[in-house]
């Protein structure tokens, strides 16, 4: 077996992208796997807890189970406004990380203060050479060119009843929506991506989390489904419809992954499904209590 001694191994770049309301109590199955992309206990992470209107919560929520989970203590960046985004400790605190974790709240928030600032940059240069980012809720919507930054909720596709905001640009063809059947969300992404067809929509649930390596393939983790919704060959009456009509959308294609699945975003198919029985895992703790 050759050596890979003296030989600098080339990082992958991954993305962490969960649906929300991820476990932070019992197992943590999905943050345990954040934490083990950032390096474990020589991870260097930083938590940018910017979208959420009580920061002091976040931090002591997700500091408490990083460092339960084996981080070492974490590092906080998160600007009070645009010209905050310029500081050079920040952006130097974003350089250094190996792991950099968004949390919920409104992605309004990031989209004002991230996109086209310093640490904006810092995020694009950390994803590059390798560092994992992650992102839940509205951490998980800002990693894209464009995200939905509000909408109304509910199965139907309805005609303008969502907006699109410039995101973080991490990962190119993808509108991603989260909370996903929690908050009845398939209508709004479904109307999104039948009037932007080039886009493919990723829809993720609550505890579930799609690890995105190389810009291309994701895998998917948790204890729910992340949805995949192609338009490319449908037909809609998107140009036509008055606003608030339900559209008309046939030919659309849904993928419906959990964990277990790896999904090629490139060619828009599934290449490897491992089956996790997660009955049988229930039922095994359930015996052993």
């Amino acid at each position: 077996m050759a050596s890979t001694q003296g030989r600098k191994v080339r990082k992958v770049p991954t993305l962490f992208i969960i649906g929300g309301a991820e476990d932070r109590v019992g197992k943590a199955t999905v943050l345990r796997r954040f934490v083990r992309l950032a390096g474990g206990r020589r991870s260097r992470i930083v938590l940018i807890p910017t979208a959420s209107s009580f920061e002091d919560e976040v931090v002591a929520s997700y500091r408490d189970v990083f460092t339960r989970l084996g981080a070492p203590d974490i590092e906080v960046v998160s600007p009070p406004n645009r010209v905050s985004a310029h500081d050079e400790e920040l952006v130097a605190l974003l350089d250094q990380a190996t792991g950099i974790f968004m949390s919920g709240g409104s992605q309004l928030k990031l989209s004002q203060r991230f996109p086209g600032t310093p640490l904006g940059d810092a995020l694009a240069r950390a994803h590059d050479r390798g560092t994992v980012i992650g992102g839940t809720s509205a951490g998980a919507s800002i990693m894209s060119q464009f995200m939905i930054s509000m909408g109304e909720e509910g199965v139907t596709p309805r005609q303008r009843y969502g907006q699109l905001t410039a995101g973080l640009g991490l990962i190119d063809g993808v509108i991603i929506d989260q909370h996903f059947a929690q908050r009845s969300r398939y209508g709004r992404l479904m109307a999104m991506v039948a009037a932007s067809p080039n886009l493919i929509g990723v829809g993720i649930d609550e505890d579930t989390a799609i690890e995105v390596r190389d810009r291309r393939f994701f895998t998917v983790h948790g204890s729910g489904v992340a949805f995949v919704l192609d338009c490319r060959a449908a037909e809609t009456d998107a140009p036509d419809a008055r606003r608030g009509a339900p559209l008309m959308v046939s030919g659309a294609v849904v993928h419906s992954l959990p964990a277990g699945a790896t999904f090629d975003l490139s060619e828009v198919r599934l290449v490897d499904f491992v089956e996790k029985h997660p009955d049988v895992a229930v039922a095994l703790a359930t015996a052993k209590a």
